[in-house]
């Protein structure tokens, strides 16, 4: 059972017995902030398990974690035995960077690595920085990918590729490229496959699906926002999302 299928007893039981872990500002700010149980739940485990201060449990509110990892959850079910629950966001919001106008990828991965506290905050907890610009040597030529990470939790490899645009399906067939040397040339025979996540500035969801469907690497492709996003729009897209898959019967 993950964090996000609880039912109601279950969260209100929850909430009552960990509710003593947490301070007093912290109860302030969850009864202020959270409307439902789940949410309620969500973000509570959150702030017990990754310590989070009051200052970084509000960004996280704020910045509407709960939602995105649902939307996040609803999109990879289509592969679900291949990629674990509530781990990922969708999108990923970045409103600490100050990137200039016409920046390029570069500009966008230094800005990430200059804030990398606030960057961990946000893509979650048990990820260990291995380096930008990682090093892949396949043939006799050498590659260089975005943002190489280990999680402790999933004991794998994760790869975050940057792009500066909308997803194109070309950019899954390169990931796909760079997790297969991952998996050959890095990788510990110990270690579970590598997982590879596309932050792009956009996607056109049905792009994404055909795209994703003969896919069989353990991929993510993922919005990111460099600032807030309202919440009405992300229930919105939830309910998009939800009518979509019930319409496919996924």
């Amino acid at each position: 059972m993950t964090l996000l299928q609880v039912n109601e007893n279950e969260a209100t039981q929850f909430v009552s017995s960990a509710m003593t872990q947490i301070s007093w500002t912290q109860h302030l700010v969850l009864l202020s902030k959270t409307k439902e149980a789940h949410e309620t739940l969500f973000y509570l485990q959150k702030a017990i398990t990754d310590q989070l201060t009051v200052r970084q449990l509000e960004r996280e509110i704020n910045s509407s974690s709960y939602e995105r990892t649902l939307l996040a959850n609803k999109s990879f079910l289509h592969k679900a035995d291949l990629l674990p629950q509530n781990l990922f966001k969708d999108p990923y919001v970045f409103e600490f960077l100050d990137l200039p106008d016409g920046h390029t990828e570069k500009d966008f991965e230094s800005a990430l690595i200059h804030n990398f506290q606030k960057f961990i905050l946000e893509i979650g907890k048990g990820f260990t920085y291995m380096g930008n610009q990682f090093r892949l040597q396949v043939g006799n030529r050498d590659y260089r990918t975005d943002l190489l990470f280990y999680n402790r939790d999933l004991q794998c490899l994760i790869l975050f590729e940057l792009k500066i645009q909308d997803f194109e399906p070309e950019f899954l067939g390169k990931l796909n490229f760079y997790l297969e040397a991952l998996d050959r040339d890095v990788k510990r025979a110990h270690e579970n496959p590598s997982i590879g996540i596309l932050l792009c500035k956009g996607k056109d969801t049905e792009v994404v699906e055909y795209a994703m469907a003969r896919n069989t690497s353990p991929a993510i492709i993922a919005d990111y926002e460099t600032k807030l996003i309202d919440k009405k729009v992300l229930k919105e897209k939830l309910n998009q999302l939800a009518s979509m898959l019930a319409n496919k019967k996924i």
